[in-house]
């Protein structure tokens, strides 16, 4: 049976490419074929808003049979799976591994310039985005390479804009770094980045690309824009769907869906922080998003549950999603929503991106514009006082965790050793939305009155504002990326750690001993269990119960020796990272910042909610066409290598276990 079906599969991989036109075999080109896409009546879709443009551009059973009528070669491999054009179930003959260069099943060239043919020149074949610092693409340029070396770490803005370019790059494989910033720079190769991007600006090129990869059973991975901590949108020899240009807008004042009436946004998966913050600006409404200003609002960041400054106040970035317009494994263009594909829909809102479908755009509810004063200070040992007064100013702040939440606050800010004995921690920023500067300053002054009843004064700097988004962008700037050298983790503390004063001081402790240990935190009081109420959905349960998203880092030399690096990149997860489990059994971890071999994942990313999630995944990818690190299903998988010997190495193939 397997020969046979090798022999079926032949005529589908064969080099040469044509149509048969009026008994003319003519080869494939873009003068013989057109975009594989056809403009379909927006009114057939069960869309809670009217499609955009881009998204009435589709792929469709008509345009596979007319290709097919045309004996175009290989059509079967971008069909539909239930498409009647893909009678063969080549599956059955995939290995236990995906496919990859040099495997049968891996596209010729041929194939690849068939398949952008009909995505109408959207392929892009890797160069990564370091090459021009080498001669090995042939595009060596030393102003560019000395420009990106500057703006390597500092210039999100530059990398979000590249088809590959991810934040974690540790996990990529350092392939393909400025020189500068590595220790022995030595070439630039792919590596662990994708082999070839779509970058795609219709529906028709989703779900052409998902077919694609099911059907050869190539990996495929989603970028929007690459912040995610765990690498999640990239992987050695895989085909990447690029989202980043799915930019449409539209502003509703008025929108009635189910139970919500009220102004909302439908907006394209490719949206950024600061371009929906300046949309939502422009039409005098709030939409709640994160801090970070290039982070793809609508992307990884909402799909992953998505904190935000307001979500003390109105929750989750993803609570706020009234529906959305989904290409599933299968290839077919679908809405979820709570009436449409309920069940999907429960699960893309919350439970991980690059895991149930592809999503092209979601309607999201804006909120008035609300007016918001911020707060921030450096509380230093340099400043005079010892360390135990650091510590005992540091309690006294985080006494007052649930107070701050409750009144909608969310709190940023940093706490780190810089040296024997002398610590450092900011407020960057105390964001007070719905409050004016008094309100505020009412609010902290018991905790400033206990901290100058021990000696410790700083100098608060308070700014009011009118909307949010002047707040946002005057409190948080382009944030870092691209280290080659850090590992980050992550824990949220429940709320019922600050009803027990032994739970209290159990969490104060843990997170003292690793500071002084070297960790360096990152930190949000911050709740998102509002008073209005929340929806139930797939995010993860710990995060209804959290007044701390403690995220922890640690650092090393580039240059160091590996042991050594090996041993600090360890002391994040079995060390650090456990004794903040042991001050929060039972809590979670906020997956897109978290650590890369989280312990235990499936409980700390999805707690209660992992076997519904998985049985939907079961549902909508029998395939496992979706893979992403510490996704759900994920756990069946696993990469060939390692890194530092337990670290999994997106320069290696991805298997079955």
């Amino acid at each position: 049976m397997k020969n046979f079906l090798v022999a079926a599969l032949l005529p589908l991989l064969a080099s040469s490419q044509t149509i048969v036109v009026d008994n003319t075999s003519l080869p494939v080109d873009g003068a013989t074929v057109a975009p594989a896409v056809l403009e379909v009546d927006a009114s057939s879709s069960n869309a809670t808003a009217d499609l955009f443009p881009s998204e009435t551009l589709q792929l469709t059973d008509a345009v596979i049979a007319n290709l097919t009528d045309l004996e175009l070669s290989n059509i079967t491999l971008f069909s539909f799976e239930d498409s009647p054009a893909n009678k063969l179930r080549k599956r059955t003959i995939f290995g236990k591994c995906k496919t990859y260069a040099g495997d049968f099943l891996y596209p010729s060239t041929l194939v690849w310039k068939v398949f952008d043919v009909l995505l109408g020149g959207a392929l892009i074949k890797t160069v990564p985005y370091a090459a021009p610092c080498y001669d090995d693409f042939g595009n060596f340029n030393k102003a560019k390479c000395d420009f990106l070396t500057s703006n390597w770490a500092n210039g999100s803005i530059y990398h979000t804009e590249d088809p590959t370019s991810v934040n974690g790059v540790l996990f990529q494989g350092l392939t393909c770094m400025p020189p500068a910033l590595i220790p022995t720079p030595k070439e630039c190769t792919v590596g662990g980045y994708p082999s070839y991007a779509v970058a795609v600006k219709n529906v028709a090129q989703i779900q052409l690309t998902v077919n694609l990869a099911r059907s050869l059973n190539l990996r495929l991975v989603i970028k929007n824009t690459g912040h995610d901590f765990g690498a999640k949108s990239t992987g050695m020899g895989a085909l990447s769907i690029w989202t980043h240009n799915l930019k449409s807008v539209q502003f509703m004042k008025t929108y009635k869906y189910g139970s919500y009436s009220g102004p909302a946004f439908k907006v394209g998966s490719g949206i950024q922080a600061f371009e929906i913050y300046e949309a939502a600006k422009a039409n005098g409404v709030t939409v709640v998003g994160g801090e970070g200003r290039t982070v793809g609002v609508t992307g990884g960041y909402i799909l992953g549950g998505g904190h935000s400054p307001l979500s003390s106040i109105y929750g989750m970035a993803v609570d706020q999603v009234l529906s959305m317009e989904v290409v599933t494994a299968d290839g077919r263009f679908v809405t979820a929503s709570p009436t449409s594909n309920a069940d999907l829909f429960w699960a893309l809102s919350g439970g991980g991106g690059s895991t149930f479908g592809v999503v092209s755009s979601m309607v999201i509810k804006a909120h008035p514009k609300i007016k918001v004063t911020t707060m921030t200070y450096v509380l230093q040992t340099a400043d005079g006082y010892s360390s135990a007064a650091f510590w005992q100013a540091l309690r006294i702040f985080f006494d007052g965790f649930i107070k701050y939440t409750d009144a909608g606050n969310y709190e940023y800010f940093r706490i780190t050793s810089v040296g024997p004995d002398a610590y450092y921690s900011d407020m960057g920023p105390w964001f007070a939305p719905g409050m004016s500067k008094a309100e505020l300053q009412a609010l902290v002054a018991p905790m400033f009155a206990q901290w100058a009843a021990i000696g410790v004064v700083v100098e608060p700097v308070y700014t009011e504002y009118d909307n949010y988004y002047d707040a946002w962008h005057a409190s948080f700037p382009v944030e870092p990326w691209g280290s080659n050298a850090i590992r980050q983790g992550s824990r949220l503390f429940p709320k019922s750690n600050w009803l027990d004063q032994g739970k209290l001081n159990m969490t104060f402790d843990a997170i003292k001993t690793i500071v002084e240990d070297g960790a360096y935190i990152i930190a949000f009081n911050i709740a998102a269990a509002p008073k209005s109420g929340f929806p139930d959905n797939g995010v993860n349960p710990a995060w209804r119960e959290t007044v701390l998203h403690c995220i922890t880092a640690t650092f090393w030399d580039p240059a160091a020796e590996p042991a050594t690096i090996k041993a600090i990149s360890d002391k994040l997860t079995f060390d650090w990272g456990k004794k903040l489990i042991d001050a929060s059994p039972g809590a979670g971890a906020y997956m897109s910042e978290s650590d890369y071999i989280e312990p235990n994942f499936t409980q700390s990313f999805f707690g209660s909610k992992y076997a519904k999630l998985r049985a939907i995944k079961r549902k909508y990818d029998p395939y496992d066409l979706f893979y992403a690190q510490n996704a759900v299903g994920s756990e069946d998988w696993q990469m060939s290598e390692m890194i530092m010997g337990n670290l999994p190495s997106q320069n290696s193939k991805l298997c079955r276990k």
